[in-house]
């Protein structure tokens, strides 16, 4: 069996019930397989990044596996506004957030709620100098665990996000990321849009941040904020220490 997501916005959460972690977010437009139910939940596994967790069974739509397909073979097209509407029937406005998924939309056999979208689209491989310019459109949006959109997002989801919506593709955890690319010896090797890592006492990946021009680094951290990067992590001027134990730099594209 497999879906789609035709709501704003919905919880991806550890195990079936509402009171459960949320690990992470499923977008208007994403697609998934559907591995399991359970009572009123399904367990899905998302097409782009192959995340698995927990969905409300009332909070998808079902598509046949030949769309799954189709879906999973088309172009990626993204709302490229921090918020825009889709106009459902009736001329109904439903809000979807940044980086929201629109390629169902030319298919009529998935798309049976008629929802028509005229707002800034994005699709393709952007430059690599394009990556910090969307960086920005997420400055000072909350942070979230599990979130992935500019009303609260969490550190890998934020560059997992700004990859995506450049054509890239990144996976969901941070711990994961770190084992995408190329690692660099120093920063001075770093080219804005790289990605940093941090690692805490046990040697665990916690963070990442997208690394920017002169030694500065644009993370989710209470807040997505811009702070000072050195060989030793993330400096934060507000508190006059550093944050982030840095554990490996990588160059993703």
């Amino acid at each position: 069996m497999f879906g789609i997501c035709n709501l704003s916005i919905i919880p991806l959460r550890a195990e079936p019930n509402d009171k459960s972690e949320i690990v992470s977010q499923v977008l208007f437009g994403e697609h998934f397989e559907i591995l399991e139910s359970a009572k009123q939940w399904v367990k899905i596994k998302l097409h782009f990044d192959a995340y698995i967790g927990w969905i409300d069974i009332k909070q998808y739509q079902s598509i046949s596996e030949s769309n799954f397909k189709q879906l999973s073979e088309d172009a990626i097209i993204l709302n490229a506004d921090l918020i825009e509407y889709i106009i459902g029937t009736n001329n109904l406005l439903m809000p979807i957030s940044l980086g929201a998924s629109l390629s169902f939309l030319n298919h009529s056999e998935i798309n049976s709620s008629n929802f028509n979208f005229e707002g800034l689209k994005v699709s393709g491989i952007k430059p690599k100098s394009n990556l910090i310019d969307t960086a920005y459109m997420y400055l000072n949006a909350p942070y979230l665990w599990g979130g992935k959109t500019p009303f609260g997002i969490d550190c890998s989801g934020f560059t997992q996000m700004v990859y995506k919506l450049n054509g890239y593709h990144l996976l969901r955890d941070a711990s994961q990321q770190s084992k995408q690319g190329e690692a660099l010896s120093f920063i001075e090797e770093s080219e804005p849009g790289d990605l940093a890592f941090f690692d805490n006492e046990e040697g665990n990946i916690i963070h990442v941040g997208i690394i920017m021009e002169n030694n500065f680094i644009i993370h989710a951290s209470g807040k997505v904020r811009i702070d000072r990067l050195d060989h030793l992590g993330i400096y934060n001027a507000d508190t006059n220490r550093h944050t982030h134990k840095l554990r490996v730099i990588k160059k993703i594209i």
